[in-house]
């Protein structure tokens, strides 16, 4: 375990980027976080390089303390985390020291070809070819599951890797007569297109000539947009047999084109319907801060009215939150963006469900009431906040104190990132000496710098990492009682599903 210790002792100096003080959480803290939010991008206080250096130790390191752990975490960070990269990157280091554990994390990590397609290309960077044979043994389990729609959409160049590379180098055995026209196919080789209907509409697609024959192949063949778009430039008409084969998200992303296209008013009615279908919400796994980006580009006002009501969905059937909570949100400089976009539509969604048991302040180095309305969407109300200066953490916990407000909740949201050292923690045990020893904490950290306001060692004092919906679940299943985030990891069954 030796660089474990040398990982922790490098970071004992307990301090953040900023050089103020700031307490350790355990490793499995750690882990779940560099998880959650390291997405490997720039940041306000660390760059790319950095944060992919952090990365790789804590993957290392988790490999040295806990290797059962870190493949539970992989699952969950993938399935619930809404994140890619970390955990296929911990899944290539996991795959090399801990090859037995493949057999129940690869499945559930490595989910569609891209996925697999990063995973080969992270594998080259680290030297190791294609793996070995236990790796090799899951790629062919995995394109035994390649369907047309996948050929279709997953072959492209500009990945690195495309399927027909991968069935090239590791030589899958096909299970039907379906799958082998359909590797043959995707190697070039001649084969009868009988049995594959979505590639023979694809491929009469690549010669179609007219308008109508377009629209024919797209309607026959549930042709996905991304590769139509990629071989013709559509018409008004085309974009509207696209909208059908459209994904929610991928709709979200292209409500500006359609509006260019002449096409947005047309089919608003359809629009709309896919956007407030509760069930198609919950499967799609959102994250809320599309719904506002949308929100920011579309002009029309009632598909701004829709995307009000996709977040309201995308929350309401979540547990409510149990007793009286204090809602702080940091609108400091460093959380301008995409950080305050996200935190906002928490803030105001978690206010929400308190309906009305609760406080909404707004703070960086002074508190103000975020006046917030349990009848106004959130949508609205989250797209109104504004980030402005310095950060103070433990100003909110202070005015809760001096105004002698009881609460059973503090739900504080922020990057962490302050100019006037660590007095959340300070605060907050103040306020339980003086008001409610009970009060349990929520910190969301909702950047990836894993150092914390509060010592692991306190037991009511939550750290959550990440921010996905999942948060907010989370949060309200501990107000009711649930264990900690990192024993719902360790719940997590390696021989199936939880």
């Amino acid at each position: 375990m030796g660089n474990v210790l040398k990982i922790f002792a490098a970071r004992n100096s307990k301090s953040n980027h900023e050089g103020y003080p700031a307490y350790e959480r355990s490793l499995e803290e750690q882990y779940l976080q560099t998880l959650l939010t390291n997405t490997l991008g720039n940041t306000y206080y660390t760059d790319q390089s950095e944060l992919l250096d952090e990365a790789m130790d804590m993957h290392q390191a988790m490999i040295e303390y806990d290797p059962e752990f870190m493949a539970k975490a992989l699952i969950t960070a993938r399935h619930e985390g809404y994140m890619r990269l970390q955990p296929i990157l911990g899944l290539t280091l996991l795959s090399q020291a801990r090859p037995d554990l493949l057999d129940a994390v690869f499945p559930r990590v490595i989910l569609i070809p891209s996925d697999l397609f990063d995973f080969l290309t992270i594998l080259k960077s680290q030297g190791r070819g294609q793996g070995g044979r236990a790796i090799k043994r899951q790629i062919n389990r995995f394109l035994c599951r390649t369907s047309e729609y996948w050929a279709i959409k997953y072959n492209g160049r500009g990945r690195g890797y495309n399927l027909t590379d991968v069935i090239n180098t590791t030589h899958p055995k096909p299970e039907t007569d379906q799958q082998q026209a359909l590797f043959r196919y995707l190697l070039g080789k001649p084969t009868s297109l009988e049995a594959l209907p979505q590639i023979t509409a694809w491929e009469q697609l690549k010669r179609a000539d007219t308008e109508a024959a377009i629209i024919s192949c797209i309607a026959e063949g549930r042709l996905p947009f991304e590769v139509v778009t990629g071989v013709i430039q559509p018409t008004p008409s085309i974009w509207t047999a696209l909208l059908e084969q459209m994904p929610t998200l991928a709709l979200l992303r292209n409500l500006n084109a359609l509006d260019r296209a002449g096409v947005l008013e047309e089919n608003r009615s359809y629009i709309m319907e896919r956007l407030t279908d509760r069930e198609a919400l919950r499967r799609t796994k959102i994250l809320p801060f599309r719904f506002l980006n949308a929100f920011y580009q579309v002009k029309d006002a009632l598909i701004q009215d829709s995307l009000r009501q996709a977040v309201e969905l995308t929350f309401d059937n979540l547990p409510d939150l149990a007793g009286k909570t204090a809602i702080f949100l940091d609108i400091s400089g460093s959380m301008n963006g995409e950080y305050l976009r996200t935190g906002s539509l928490f803030a105001v969604s978690l206010y929400k469900k308190t309906k009305g048991n609760g406080l909404f302040w707004l703070f960086d180095t002074r508190v103000d009431d975020a006046r917030p309305s349990l009848h106004d969407s959130i949508i609205t109300q989250a797209s109104q906040i504004r980030a402005r200066g310095g950060t103070d953490t433990g100003a909110p916990v202070r005015k809760l104190r001096e105004d002698q407000i009881k609460v059973d909740n503090i739900i504080i949201i922020t990057d962490e990132q302050q100019n006037s050292g660590s007095p959340f923690y300070r605060e907050l045990k103040k306020y339980r000496q003086q008001l409610n020893p009970n009060t349990k904490a929520f910190v969301i950290d909702i950047a990836p710098y894993r150092h914390a306001m509060v010592p692991a060692t306190d037991p009511i004092t939550h750290y959550i990492y990440g921010w996905s919906e999942a948060v907010l679940s989370y949060i309200s299943q501990e107000t009711q009682g649930y264990g900690s985030m990192v024993e719902k990891v360790r719940s997590v069954d390696l021989a199936g599903q939880r």
